[in-house]
């Protein structure tokens, strides 16, 4: 039995998140049909992470364990042929092997997530930003942002009656900037709760529409209250795009 990391792309548009459902199409049944497919027999995935029902992912890592021979799985024909296999919305980038012990979920030390809001009607980015053509404060957007790495619980952005053991994290940087016509927030963290980054995201663009100062923003991180913080913002506009061991 040998393990194996897989680097991908999806957009998440047709599915219902990353995880495998019973009655509902994710990321990880149709990645582990096609392997499955081309392996000859079950084979089950590990992803890094958990990505909510219609968020997409730049950059995604997942595992899988097999006998088949390394110079199978390894042959550059067999990411091909899996690419073939696979729904147009979901690409492999990548197979490498790893060490037996190498855990796609439990290693990962960093994960970065963007989101994307574009500030003009753009039939191009439809299915992968938040269209908000009023005007937004973007310093104050920032200075919220910014204080964001001053906490470790962020409760108040947690998914209601999820199974999270905690709720503590580690934001390592957190983010906007104007491109263009887009604006870009870019968040990196030891680990995520379920909703989090969507209701960060509709909080921050509350300070920006004024409805909230950037010291209101940081009360309502301490208030460890989900009833106190905004909307979560539209799934569609979230890209996961980077994952660290």
């Amino acid at each position: 039995m040998a393990r194996y990391f897989i680097e991908l792309a999806y957009n998440g548009a047709g599915y219902n998140g990353w995880q495998r459902q019973p009655d509902a199409p994710s990321v990880q049944e149709a990645v582990e049909k096609g392997i499955s497919a081309l392996l000859g027999a079950p084979h089950e995935i590990v992803g890094a992470g958990r990505t909510d029902a219609g968020v997409h992912a730049a950059f995604a890592v997942a595992h899988f364990d097999t006998t088949v021979a390394a110079e199978r799985v390894l042959d550059p024909r067999f990411v091909y042929h899996l690419n073939c296999v696979l729904p147009k919305d979901i690409a492999i980038r990548n197979i490498y092997a790893v060490p037996d012990a190498k855990h796609a979920r439990f290693d990962a030390r960093r994960r970065e997530y963007k989101y994307y809001i574009t500030t003009v009607k753009d039939p191009f980015a439809t299915g992968t930003a938040w269209q908000i053509t009023q005007p937004l404060d973007l310093d104050a957007m920032q200075t919220a942002a910014v204080s964001l790495m001053r906490y470790e619980d962020f409760t108040s952005f947690a998914k209601l009656h999820s199974d999270n053991r905690t709720n503590r994290c580690a934001i390592f940087g957190a983010s906007w900037q104007a491109d263009g016509r887009r604006l870009v927030f870019t968040i990196a963290a030891d680990r995520f709760l379920r909703g989090m980054v969507r209701a960060v995201v509709g909080t921050l663009v509350d300070v920006g529409r004024g409805k909230m100062t950037p010291a209101q923003f940081c009360a309502v991180i301490e208030s460890e209250s989900r009833s106190e913080a905004s909307a979560q913002a539209p799934a569609h506009g979230l890209f996961l795009t980077d994952v660290q061991y």
